[in-house]
Order: C-alpha cells, then sequence, then structure tokens
C-alpha cells in the first residue's frame, strides 16, 4: 500500500523542484514558521488563502521533499526537513529565509493562536 504522504528520499530532492516550491511566497510563509523546527498540525496555518489551496500549498511542500507529514487519526502534522535540505543543499535554506525576511516574504502566513 502506497503512502500518500510520503516525502522523496533526500537523495531525490532536487535544486530545480525545491527553488520551483519555494518560489510561492505562501509556500515559502509555511517554511518560515516551521523553520524553527517544530512539528505543526496543519490546521495551525493561517493565510488569506482557502483551506484546499493552503492544503495544496502543504502537499506541493511535501512532494518536493521540503517538508514531512505524519497522519495520527484524521489530523495531519507537518515538520520542516531542515537537516535533509542542509545536507544536501548546505545553507540554501536560512539563506532563502534570511532574504524573504529582509524582502517581506511569506509574512502573510501566520500561526493560529500565535502571539504577537
Amino acid at each position: 500500500m502506497q503512502d500518500h504522504h510520503a516525502s522523496p528520499a533526500d537523495s531525490e530532492i532536487s535544486l530545480p523542484r525545491l527553488l520551483g516550491v519555494l518560489s510561492d511566497p505562501t509556500r515559502l510563509g509555511i517554511v518560515r514558521i516551521l523553520s524553527d523546527g517544530a512539528e505543526r498540525g496543519w490546521g495551525q496555518f493561517s493565510a488569506p488563502v482557502a483551506k484546499s489551496t493552503l492544503s495544496h500549498h502543504l502537499k506541493m511542500l511535501r512532494e518536493a521533499g521540503v517538508t514531512q507529514t505524519r497522519q495520527e487519526g484524521t489530523r495531519c502534522f507537518v515538520k520542516l526537513r531542515g537537516d535533509a535540505l542542509e545536507s544536501r543543499f548546505p545553507g540554501l535554506l536560512p539563506a532563502l529565509l534570511s532574504a524573504a525576511d529582509a524582502d517581506h516574504v511569506g509574512g502573510h502566513v501566520t500561526e493560529r493562536g500565535e502571539r504577537t
């Protein structure tokens, strides 16, 4: 039986696909939130898009190898594959996140219950 929540192996993460997926501000915003290494439930993300669109963004991140998803009952949890990305492309993710922060890209994605 195929795992519909499987991410590609570390060696299968391709730079063109990674950069393509991270070129979207919403997906970059999700990665920005996940960059602390903590796992989050899909429902913890808030963005000015439809729930189905947010789910699509999370799926794209998983399929590109940026995140891993774990299902627990009816709930799904997502975590950044920071170690795999750093091993494959050293320094790339911190540089992208730093540039996104400096240019205010992805700030429209927040975490529900986030304290400001």
